[in-house]
Formats: C-alpha cells, sequence, structure tokens
C-alpha cells in the first residue's frame, strides 16, 4: 500500500494523531532499523510494514499521513542478538509501544512470545527464537490524548486526609446492589453505592491498586489462578482492559469526576520499579526487545543478567534520561487526562537507585518536585525493595509521605502485650518525628496503617496465629510468616462469644488507635465491616470470593464505630495537627502534648524504660483554637488499671469513645480516679 510517509517529529513519543495523519516516535538508543506494523481493527492480521527511517537523539519517529485514531500497531526493532552484551533485539518479536495508551488483544502464552529458544537448556537464552510473535501478543491502538476528567481536583490538605485502599475490581465484584454486567470496572467504582459508602464514613480519598495494563503470569495461568493485584505491569499509559466496560477509558473518567464531586481524591498505586517482562528467561513484549540495555538495570560486568532489586526478575532503569522520561510523562498523563490527585509509588527505593545505591538526591525525585502538575499531587513512597540498603523508611526528600510499616508493627506488638514497646508506641502515634521530622518534612510525611492489601484483613488479623494461603497453590509457603496476629484461643472463624467479644474489641482499639494517632491513616477497603480473607495473608493471585470485598454480613456495628472514629477526627485539630508535636506551648501556656502515666504524673525518663509498663496518657492542645482539647488513655495491659486523669486547673472532661463499653456519657475530674478496663482505649474533651 503507498502511504505518504513523511519525517514526522521526535516528540511527543508515542503514537500522536493530527488532523492529517499520526506521529510515531520510539526511543531506542542501540537499535539499527526500526520497523512500524500496522494491523487490522482486531489486532488479528499484519497488514502493513513501514521502515522509519528518521532517528534523532535515539528517538525513531515517522508521520503517516491518512493514519488517525484507532489504528492497531506494534513495532519490529533490528539489533544486536548478544545477550552476554545486554542486547536481546529480535524483529521476529513485535513489540508493544511503550507509549501506547489503549491495548488490543490479550497476551498468549505460546512459546513465541520469548525472544529465545524457549526450553534449549541452561544456556537457552543465548539462542535467538526466529518465531514471529504478532499472533499472541496486545498491540496498542491510536488515540487522542485529550483530558478526560472535567472536575476540578478536591484538594485535600494532607492533615485532613483520611485513605481508604482498595481494589479497583475487587471493591465491586460481590457488592448485592451492583448490576453483575459492571461488577469489577470503573463503571462500578462510580456507582452511587461505592460513593455514598465512602463519604457515609469521611473517606477523603480512594487508594486503587494498580490499574495500568498488566499481563498475567504464566505460571498461575497454568495452575487455575490469576495475577488479581496486578504488580506486573505492561503498559504504563495504559489502563487494564479488564477494568473498563463498554464505554472504555470514558468510565475511568466517569468515576474520577464522580468521586471528585463527592470530595474523595483518586491515588494510584504504580508500579515503576519493574516490568512484566520478568528475568533474562521472560518474554519479549516490549521494552526488552526495543532496547534491553536502556530500559533495565543490567547485572554490572553481566549484563546477561538482571540487577533483580524488585524481586521480580528486573528493575526499571530511571538512571536513563528517556527511561525517566516515560515514567514522568506516564504520571503527568494520569494526572491531567484522567484527573488523578495522587500516586503511591511501589518499591520506590528502586527508582531512588543509583549504581552505588539509593539516594533521595536522585533526578527521579528532583524531576517529580519540578514538574509544574506532579508537584502539586500527592506523592507516597513505598520506602523498601529487596536491593541491599533496601529499607529506606523515613529517607525520602520532602514532598514525598511514606508508608509507615513501623508503623503497623509496633501498633499490632503493642496491643498484643508485648513488652517494652511503650517508647516506640508513642513515638509512632506521635507521627514518628525520629523518622520525619527534620529537613522540612511534615507529619503527615508518615502515611499509618495497621493493614493493607499485602497481609491480613484486619478481622484476619484477630482470627488467625497462622496464615492459611494454601488456595495460592504453593503448599503454605509464600507470604510473611511474622504476622504479629491473635487469634484469641481459636484457629479461624469461632461462636465462642468471649472469643468473638475480644476480637471485637481488639479491632476497636486498632482502628482507634489509627485514627487518633498524628500523620495520615490509611484504612484497607473491608476492614471497616470486618471483611475477611479466610486467613490468606497473601491474595495476590486469588481474583475470586478470597480476594474480593464481601459486602454480604456488613458488621454494622464495627462501620458505625468506623464512621464515629473519623467524625471525631475530621472535627478535632488536636487529633491531626499540621505541625509536629514538641510540647512547645500556645498562646493559654498549654504545651501541644504531654504524657503521663497511669498515676497521673508526668512520664519521666525511668517510666519510658520500664519494660512492663504498657499504659499511657497523653493530653493534646488543639491547633485550632475554637475546637477542644483531648486526653487519650490506653491501657494494653491484659487485666483492667485504673487510672488518674492528671491534675490542672481546667474543668472536667467528658467521655468521646470507650472502646470496651461506650460510657461515652462519664466526666472525668482532673485528679480523679477512673477504670480503664484492660486492653482499652478511652478518649475524652474539654473547651482548650
Amino acid at each position: 500500500m503507498n502511504r505518504k510517509l513523511g519525517t514526522g517529529l521526535p516528540y511527543p513519543l508515542g503514537a500522536v494523531p493530527d488532523a492529517t495523519g499520526t506521529n510515531f516516535a520510539l526511543f531506542s538508543d542501540n537499535a539499527d532499523r526500526v520497523t512500524l506494523c500496522l494491523f487490522t481493527d482486531d489486532g488479528r492480521k499484519e497488514q502493513e510494514r513501514i521502515e522509519i527511517r528518521e532517528v534523532t537523539n535515539g528517538v525513531w519517529h515517522c508521520h503517516l499521513a491518512g493514519i488517525g485514531r484507532g489504528q492497531v500497531y506494534g513495532y519490529r526493532v533490528h539489533g544486536p542478538w548478544a545477550p552476554e552484551e545486554g542486547h536481546r533485539f529480535n524483529p521476529e518479536k513485535l513489540l508493544l509501544d511503550p507509549y501506547a495508551r489503549q491495548l488490543v488483544g490479550p497476551l498468549d502464552w505460546d512459546d513465541a512470545v520469548y525472544g529465545y529458544a524457549i526450553g534449549a537448556g541452561d544456556d537457552a537464552d543465548l539462542v535467538r527464537d526466529n518465531r514471529d510473535s504478532a499472533r499472541f501478543v496486545p498491540k496498542g491502538r491510536v488515540t487522542a490524548p485529550m483530558p478526560l476528567v472535567a472536575t476540578p481536583h478536591p484538594q485535600v490538605a494532607w492533615p485532613k486526609s483520611i485513605i481508604y485502599e482498595a481494589h479497583a475490581r475487587g471493591l465491586t465484584m460481590r457488592h448485592p446492589l451492583i448490576p453483575e454486567a459492571i461488577r469489577g470496572t470503573f463503571a462500578a467504582l462510580a456507582r452511587p453505592e461505592i460513593i455514598d459508602h465512602l463519604t457515609d464514613l469521611g473517606i477523603t480519598a480512594l487508594e486503587l491498586l494498580p490499574i495500568h495494563a498488566f499481563a498475567q503470569d504464566r505460571h498461575l495461568l497454568d495452575k487455575g489462578l490469576r495475577n488479581y493485584w496486578g504488580y506486573n505491569t505492561l503498559a504504563f499509559f495504559a489502563p487494564e482492559p479488564a477494568y473498563l466496560g463498554a464505554h472504555g477509558v470514558e468510565e475511568i473518567a466517569m468515576a474520577v469526576d464522580r468521586l471528585h464531586q463527592a470530595g474523595i481524591e483518586v491515588i494510584l498505586d504504580v508500579v515503576y520499579n519493574h516490568t512484566c517482562e520478568g528475568n533474562h528467561l521472560g518474554p519479549t513484549l516490549s521494552f526488552r526487545g526495543i532496547d534491553n540495555a536502556s530500559y533495565y538495570r543490567l547485572l554490572p560486568g553481566r549484563p546477561r543478567y538482571y540487577d533483580d532489586l524488585t524481586g521480580c526478575g528486573n528493575a526499571v532503569n530511571t538512571d536513563h534520561p528517556r527511561v525517566l522520561q516515560m515514567v514522568m510523562d506516564s504520571l503527568r498523563l494520569w494526572a491531567t487526562v484522567y484527573g488523578i490527585d495522587g500516586f503511591r509509588f511501589d518499591l520506590a527505593v528502586t527508582l531512588g537507585r543509583r549504581p552505588d545505591g539509593f539516594t533521595p538526591d536522585h533526578a527521579f525525585f528532583r524531576a517529580i518536585m519540578q514538574d509544574p502538575v506532579l508537584q502539586r499531587c500527592k506523592l507516597i513512597a513505598e520506602p523498601w525493595d529487596i536491593g541491599p540498603g533496601g529499607y529506606q523508611l523515613g529517607n525520602f526528600p520532602p514532598g514525598f509521605s511514606e508508608w509507615n510499616g513501623d508503623y503497623r508493627d509496633v501498633v499490632r506488638d503493642f496491643w498484643s502485650g508485648s513488652e517494652g514497646m511503650l517508647p516506640a508506641f508513642a513515638t509512632r502515634f506521635a507521627a514518628s518525628a525520629d523518622l520525619y521530622g527534620e529537613g522540612w518534612r511534615r507529619p503527615w510525611s508518615s502515611v499509618n496503617f495497621v493493614t493493607a492489601h499485602d497481609g491480613f484483613t484486619l478481622h484476619d488479623l484477630v482470627s488467625y496465629n497462622e496464615k492459611h494461603n494454601e488456595a495460592n497453590g504453593e503448599d503454605n509457603r509464600d507470604g510473611h510468616d511474622d504476622n504479629k496476629s491473635r487469634n484469641f484461643g481459636v484457629e479461624g472463624e469461632t461462636d465462642d462469644p468471649d472469643i468473638r467479644a475480644a476480637r471485637d474489641q481488639h479491632k476497636r482499639n486498632l482502628l482507634a488507635t489509627l485514627l487518633l494517632s498524628q500523620g495520615v491513616p490509611m484504612i484497607l477497603a473491608g476492614d471497616e465491616f470486618g471483611n475477611s480473607q479466610g486467613g490468606n495473608n497473601n491474595a495476590y493471585c486469588q481474583d475470586n470470593e478470597i480476594g474480593w470485598t464481601d459486602w454480604s454480613e456488613r458488621d454494622s456495628e464495627l462501620e458505625g464505630f468506623v464512621r464515629k472514629l473519623i467524625d471525631l477526627r475530621t472535627n478535632h485539630s488536636a487529633i491531626s495537627r499540621p505541625e509536629f508535636l514538641s510540647g512547645a506551648r500556645d498562646a493559654k501556656g498549654q504545651p501541644d502534648i504531654a504524657w503521663f502515666s497511669s498515676t497521673g504524673a508526668r512520664m519521666e525518663a525511668q517510666d519510658w524504660e520500664e519494660p512492663h509498663a504498657k499504659c499511657l496518657t497523653l493530653r493534646l492542645a488543639p491547633a485550632n483554637p475554637v475546637h477542644t482539647a483531648v486526653l487519650i488513655l490506653l491501657n494494653a495491659a491484659h487485666h483492667d488499671v485504673e487510672f488518674t486523669i492528671p491534675g490542672d486547673d481546667g474543668g472536667a472532661w467528658a467521655v468521646l469513645l470507650d472502646t470496651a463499653n461506650g460510657k461515652e456519657s462519664e466526666r472525668l475530674a482532673p485528679g480523679g480516679a477512673v477504670p480503664v478496663p484492660a486492653r482499652s482505649i478511652l478518649l475524652a474533651e474539654r473547651p482548650a
């Protein structure tokens, strides 16, 4: 077919239509030739191959007249087949454009999708495979880069933020009021049944597990399982097709618009640290075949192999400026076209690594913080990977908040009755100033959580001593063994009323701690009403009733308790202060925080060092003078303890919350005594 082939431009990268055709631009620094392949609308038949002759600064580009939106395409990239030098070019493998904004067709795990001769022995990856992979791999579709979301960002202040972590599919698959035809899609997320639930609770941000298009793992499909969580990215610019219904990407915009209208921000969990192509024995789907040595971190001196900092076979090379550009371009697309308000970066340490290790001064962080769009987004780092020096909690630069995994562990240990936990618990409860108190960081640098998608749900945390991951097909070897959980005498579900009561109280303690702590709380979807995964603490492959949120037997009392906690947090600035607590006094001479023992005396050094102490009182002044001061009494001991209310010149405290017996009408006089039941929290207020 004769087409008018123009030189085009090396920017923007990807396939961008205009009034006369489409500009195609692909980065590959080490390629010898690049061929653009055009397909029928369904992606099944290759119609035309076009040699791209223009290359500028490593970007291969052309303009095709008469090609517009809807065109299906892919690339074949020619270059050296030299795996021991880090190059794995193979023009027999059709490659997905890294900038593709919409995918066509599934990944079919035929052996032809591998660039090497799979099954040919220990050195198979050194032998090039000559089978054509086009029939078995996803292609890209040309789309117009126009903004889809019309509503303004809610711009919720960090101190007011309450995050709800959920799976875009799993949150709606078992909701009885959502039509079955749309369950698991963004159209379901846009339904009032979901949005009203979030607003009724008081949630300000919905954080979604990965929605970038991802690949299903071959080994999981062979076992009849699926990659449910989606931490296996194939395309950073395209949404996962399984989450889209009849209206395609517009459903994402509809969901974001409606959430924004309800005052709820949307945060995406993004996986830029690795891709689905795996290690040297993985498939050739995109990046590996386009320019393996540029897109991935290869082992120094052994470039045949990948520097696996992620545990997923490879690590994306954000040291390379074009790869860093790809990440920035992807983030900007989601923030502008889809109106996303923030990002949680999976294994963010990998993104900030240079050859000599992690640094908060990495170009990745600098690029984001100078970007006029991205610097306004909420930025959350998962502060670890599995490489050397991979645990970097507290070491990210200003502008980034972090998942505080130590908060989770300390809070679980404290309420499980572990010894010597008072100093660590108090520090984590007060926003972890030891981790985040320097370098112009603020309390919201600490994203606090007790449970997350990775691990037990809250219900399972109080119901199981051991993980039960047999359904994952790995003989229960996968998942964490140290869960810091308690079953209160029976493993799993029970009808014993005493055990159920103890479990319910333990849930209330953990939730109250989370929502009364300084910093930003994150709640796992379903924890507010007792969702269970049957003791599975690694449901990454359970795209079924194990992994989906169960709305059928909601604990209405627990749900009401969470609603009340969020309301208390929202209306008491003492609980969510914008500055770290330091003991500094306000205009009325009141310190922002004061710590007391159960005797009502100020905590002294020896009190903090007492290993058996499990009781603590703290008094918090409000950040807003029109609000009330609060008093929090915590008893993690296994027996009732009589607390003495700290003596001062103020009036009586009115009890707002009691995780043990709900005596909210009680008043506490300074200097008076009050029995605090075993393993419980009492919250009170009075005018500042």
